[in-house]
């Protein structure tokens, strides 16, 4: 009976999500354009019709579309749960967040405060002409960046994610409760090693793989050929669900770019050209203190890095828009968190001109622009490079900065790496905690970044590629306690936190697929 429920009020939201989409009008048109054909029949004009869609490719472009909603639509449980509750159901986790954004929040304002600046001000028409004409290459003359800071780094967050403490769940001396030797004590269920084991079966030893099989020394003829041969079938047919599925094993360098399009069902149009346009123009008449944050964290980060300071203006022309894009908005209907608001000056508290701060409600942190460097080696086309970015965000990495149970947030991910740290390599485990390094305060960083920055950039996208194929972010943690395993002789004799971390500070000589193929099937 539930079940029915539920599959009936999940169908009900899917076709209701189909008729307000672009594709809806598209798939009328279409239908209009089949009809007015000489050849239909008025006796089979149904059939007439669905055959003439089918042929024209429009059945596929349905299916991809229902498999995009399947994909970030999670099935809502009978009997339906408050909206608070579909958010986030552990209110003790619900207050956390908040008290994380309130916080997040005051240090925004007081940097407004110390340096005088507002949150948004009307650039002025010289201003904004001087911009578009260097559009393609903002980073040559960006704003003075000397006072400002990132708002909060991924060490902040990781004090908040420690000092979690479940109310109704209690570690003392109880009989029956241990102290988990980890540093995060939130009692949330993860996977097992076996578990994972299954649901990573397409990744064993005995599979070959993008990554390892595709080296320069192994002869093409082996397996590269034939890969990217069965890729490229994949691609014509021009389906999710089967470049999903092929992704599983790794994307061919040469056929990356469409498969993760195909996966993310991502098909542009005019419209959405003409959608990055406005949100360019946006960018072009309001200043934000947003960009300042952006530009500083660009500088910081990307620049810095040998691999991707050539991509300066590209992450500009990307992370400018999105911080404008209100379709962003979406994602917090599944999201802890909620979309940050301020006021317009002069009317503090006035609920009427209350607005949403920054547009899209995500406040970038120290990092954040390392989600989108490793993609500017796949599209040269920005507005490409936009959407991509875009959704991959609203699918995966919103879920790394913000607190949650859901078993890809970040709470969940931490726990998963204590977990499958101390089950596999305890020896290594107690020992870093005994010279007082907690191993994820090592670790955190590189979840929260999804390795961005950390690995070399080929090797980012080998593991993206299983992040998108498996639809979670559980690979992360997995890699993380291969690292520490693969290190493990070098760490065993460290006698300090400083010692361990600097055993574990140049991660781009690593190659990622053998590494968690070891950590998930050798033992």
């Amino acid at each position: 009976m539930g079940e029915s429920n539920l599959s009936k009020s999940y169908m009900q939201s899917l076709i209701e999500d189909l008729r307000t989409s672009k594709l809806y009008t598209d798939l009328q048109n279409a239908a209009q354009a089949e009809i007015s054909k000489p050849t239909i029949r008025l006796s089979e004009i149904k059939k007439g019709v669905q055959t003439g869609l089918t042929n024209s490719g429009w059945d596929r472009k349905l299916r991809n579309a229902i498999f995009n909603f399947l994909q970030t639509h999670p099935k809502v449980p009978y009997p339906v749960p408050p909206p608070e509750h579909v958010k986030e159901p552990l209110q003790f986790l619900r207050k956390a967040q908040l008290q994380w954004e309130k916080r997040i929040l005051k240090s925004l304002n007081s940097m407004c405060t110390e340096l005088n600046i507002p949150l948004a001000r009307r650039r002025p028409d010289k201003e904004q002409k001087e911009m578009l004409q260097k559009w393609t290459e903002l980073g040559i003359e960006g704003p003075d960046l000397s006072q400002i800071r990132p708002v909060y780094a991924p060490k902040d967050f990781l004090e908040v994610i420690l000092g979690l403490q479940n109310p109704n769940y209690r570690t003392s001396d109880t009989a029956g409760f241990f102290a988990m030797w980890g540093i995060v004590q939130v009692p949330l269920k993860v996977k097992s090693i076996d578990e994972l084991r299954l649901q990573y079966s397409d990744m064993a030893i005995n599979q070959c793989q993008s990554g390892i099989d595709d080296f320069v020394d192994i002869p093409q003829e082996l397996f590269d050929m034939e890969r990217v041969k069965l890729g490229r079938k994949v691609i014509a047919a021009n389906h999710g669900p089967i470049a999903q599925e092929f992704s599983k094993k790794g994307c061919p360098t040469s056929l990356r770019e469409h498969l993760w399009r195909q996966i993310l069902c991502i098909e542009l149009d005019e419209v959405d050209v003409l959608y990055y346009e406005q949100l360019k123009v946006n960018v072009l008449q309001h200043d934000l203190l947003v960009d300042s944050l952006l530009y500083k964290d660009v500088k910081l980060t990307a620049t810095n890095d040998d691999q991707y300071f050539v991509f300066e203006d590209f992450l500009y022309q990307v992370l400018l828009p999105f911080s404008r894009d209100t379709h962003v908005l979406k994602h917090f209907s599944q999201n802890s968190a909620t979309p940050p608001r301020s006021y317009i000056r002069g009317k503090l508290g006035v609920d009427e001109f209350m607005v949403l701060y920054p547009p899209n409600g995500v406040i970038p942190f120290h990092g954040f622009a390392m989600y989108v460097a490793p993609l500017c080696y796949l599209y040269k086309e920005t507005i490409t490079l936009y959407y991509v970015f875009r959704e991959i965000y609203i699918r995966f990495f919103y879920r790394l900065h913000s607190i949650s149970s859901h078993p890809q947030g970040i709470v969940a991910l931490s726990l998963l790496f204590e977990n499958l740290l101390q089950t596999h390599e305890p020896e290594l485990f107690f020992h870093l905690k005994s010279v007082g390094c907690q191993p994820l305060k090592v670790a955190f960083k590189w979840l929260v970044r999804a390795f961005s920055g950390y690995l070399s950039s080929d090797q980012v996208l080998l593991l993206w590629d299983r992040v998108l194929a498996y639809n979670s972010l559980e690979i992360l943690p997995v890699l993380a306690v291969a690292i520490f395993s693969f290190r493990k002789t070098n760490l065993m004799k460290v006698q300090s936190y400083n010692a361990a971390e600097a055993v574990l500070a140049d991660l781009t000589t690593l190659q990622v697929i053998p590494l968690i193929q070891l950590s998930l099937f050798s033992k």
